[in-house]
């Protein structure tokens, strides 16, 4: 955990992801201070601010879970997590936002979200819940932006809840962004139905499989069907400006070079 900042420092990052615990488990020990306040100087040393960490959390988590047993489950951890993110100072906990295993409603599932957030947010100060756009496999919600500002409008905080845009997930959902006129009608869709406002973090990932298959599979960037001129257009959008930007692609031996390449592209425009 403390090292998360020196990491980012060493391949040039000026934000970064990390998990808050073990990703794959559902509880974890308690921090020690000492792990805390490590975090804390190491986060000041890099000169990253706490809105540029975008915390993860658990894969394991489905807040819109049909069953009320195992929904309870995930809230638990889910507010565990949002606790650890106030422990270390950061701001907001990006998430899945869940899945209806094909045995509830989309509705139903989205109710269950909202219910899940209101209370996790009653329950912990001072944290954002970030919505990530998923890719649409299977079961999951979130893959359309009309689902998303379904969950946002039923938060009764709407300054505790914000949106994570994963490009891989937006582009295999259905949304193109492959050339200027792409993108700006995806952009002005997703402004049009949840905001920029709203907008408080972006993985950036170049997609292996191709528009509107709905498959999550990542891939470095311009090597897969997005392409070099969709992360130009996103490196020049001054509407992102601040916000915090993460690559998840599949080669972290690159990523220092894929980071230098995203700049370059900002400096050319």
């Amino acid at each position: 955990m403390r090292n998360a900042p020196l990491n980012a420092t060493k391949i040039g990052a000026k934000a970064f992801a990390l998990f808050t615990k073990n990703q794959r488990q559902w509880t974890a020990k308690p921090y020690e201070q000492a792990e805390i306040d490590a975090f804390k100087q190491n986060l000041a040393d890099g000169g990253f601010a706490p809105e540029h960490v975008l915390a993860h959390d658990s894969y394991l988590i489905n807040l819109g879970h049909p069953e009320p047993e195992a929904r309870e489950k995930s809230l638990t951890a889910f507010i565990d997590e949002m606790s650890r993110c106030a422990q270390l100072g950061l701001d907001r906990l990006n998430f899945h936002p869940g899945s209806h295993l094909r045995k509830i409603s989309e509705q139903e599932c989205i109710d269950n979200i909202v219910a899940s957030l209101n209370t996790a947010l009653a329950e912990v100060e001072g944290v954002k819940a970030v919505i990530e756009n998923t890719a649409g496999q299977g079961s999951n919600l979130g893959h359309r932006f009309e689902q998303i500002a379904a969950i946002i409008d039923g938060v009764e905080d709407k300054s505790r809840v914000g949106v994570c845009l994963d490009t891989c997930h937006t582009f295999t959902a259905g949304y193109d962004l492959r050339t200027a006129e792409a993108y700006a009608q995806t952009m002005d869709e997703f402004d049009r139905l949840i905001g920029f406002q709203y907008l408080m973090g972006m993985h950036i990932n170049d997609s292996k499989p191709d528009l509107g298959a709905r498959v999550d599979r990542h891939h470095s960037i311009g090597e897969g069907k997005l392409g070099m001129e969709a992360f130009r257009l996103i490196m020049n959008d001054a509407r992102l400006d601040g916000v915090p930007m993460v690559l998840e692609t599949i080669d972290e031996t690159i990523w220092p070079q894929e980071i230098e390449l995203l700049y370059s592209l900002q400096q050319a425009a």
